[in-house]
């Protein structure tokens, strides 16, 4: 049965160019996803500080504010959230060095660049690689690791040199939920005609049925796996010639619920990336209270440890480069979407004081406001002595 329906039971192998084609760019779910996250990764503001004072002027900040001269930082920050989504690779490099400092920023297609490795956990070189020519190869410090080029990427179970992308885990949904599309549009296109079941009814000359030889059986089945299945021929009508009969027995879309089965692949597609299914358009999706509720989680639970990832990465291998005790960071208490998680916050501290819990002090800190003096003292409320 799997074999008749074209059901394979093996794995699959998605190429980058698969995972951008058949995902990002044909699916909307993957797209808005995608857009979701990188999107507002890049509306996060930075700050870059050296013993907690925050440095304004300094040509780092010139750097990231515009990485090359065709990216500012929004733009570097989505594409490299973009890659690193799809592929589950990101690649930074760094190029026009100026007294041991890059002046610019570039990212590589992760499709371009193959990693040489030997039996060490470190690879020997990245290879740039355009058209099956190797373009440019940057090596690599074998005791230190470092490089010219800064591979970011997922965690994968299975390889130690790439990563692996959510879209990967996706894949199956993503096929369901483009082949259920398709097969609707080419179901409108033929009319909205249900499938059913071709039946041979001759007879011999003394009135017995008669039955389809091994050859023709072959032949007939053969003739309508290349004529009428797949989702490109989905309600195509049949011609039939002899003692040949069409019955009707097809479900139709409804019966199929193609509908709830979007909605289904869709929610999948969107917990593989971790964008609750309220922000993508699934219909009944309650998970959350509201769209604040949804649109918190999506950075508490995805952006900001995306951000933490970059930021990690950037303070172990672009910052060091400007100079000592500088630290890269991203500026997470000003993200307008954790406005609901500060103001619950700031009604947990206050029921605090309230109840005779914190002192004011404490509950200055607890938000991040200097203490005052005089509010050390613990205050209880009168109904509550003994």
């Amino acid at each position: 049965i799997m074999g008749y329906f074209g059901v394979s039971s093996s794995s699959k192998e998605y190429k980058y160019q698969d995972l951008a084609n058949e995902g990002y760019k044909k699916n909307a779910i993957v797209y808005r996803c995608v857009n979701e996250i990188s999107k507002g990764a890049s509306a996060v503001e930075y700050n870059l500080k050296v013993q907690d004072e925050i440095i304004e002027n300094h040509p780092l900040v010139n750097l990231l504010n515009r990485p090359n001269p065709l990216q500012s930082y929004t733009e570097f920050l989505q594409a490299l959230f973009g890659f690193l989504l799809l592929s589950g690779n990101a690649y930074v490099l760094r190029g026009g060095t100026d007294i041991g400092k890059p002046r610019e920023l570039h990212l590589l297609r992760p499709d371009r660049v193959v990693i040489k490795h030997g039996n060490s956990a470190i690879p020997i070189r990245y290879d740039y690689i355009i058209n099956g020519r190797v373009v440019e190869s940057y090596p690599v410090d074998p005791e230190s690791g470092k490089s010219q080029l800064k591979h970011i990427k997922l965690w994968n179970p299975l390889d130690d040199f790439y990563g692996c992308s959510p879209l990967a885990a996706a894949a199956v949904e993503v096929d369901q939920h483009n082949l259920a599309s398709m097969h609707n549009i080419n179901l409108l296109n033929n009319g909205a005609r249900p499938s059913g079941a071709v039946v041979f009814k001759p007879k011999d000359d003394a009135g017995m049925n008669v039955n389809l030889t091994e050859s023709q059986r072959q032949q007939l089945l053969t003739d309508l796996n290349n004529r009428f299945s797949g989702t490109g021929n989905a309600g195509r009508p049949m011609l039939l010639e002899g003692d040949f009969d069409w019955k009707e027995m097809g479900l139709s879309p409804k019966d199929m619920d193609f509908l709830n089965l979007k909605h289904m692949a869709a929610t999948d597609i969107a917990m593989c990336f971790g964008v609750p299914s309220q922000l993508v358009g699934v219909p009944d999706a309650q998970t959350y209270a509201n769209v604040a509720e949804a649109r918190l989680a999506l950075y508490e639970e995805t952006i900001i440890p995306h951000l933490r990832k970059i930021e990690s990465d950037l303070n172990e291998w672009l910052v060091p480069m400007f100079g000592e005790g500088l630290e890269f960071s991203f500026d997470i208490d000003k993200i307008p979407a954790l406005a609901e998680r500060t103001r619950r916050t700031y009604e947990n501290v206050n029921s605090a004081v309230a109840q005779g819990i914190m002192t004011r002090n404490e509950a200055r800190e607890a938000i991040g406001l200097s203490p005052l003096e005089g509010a050390d003292d613990l205050y209880i409320s009168a109904a509550l002595f003994p």
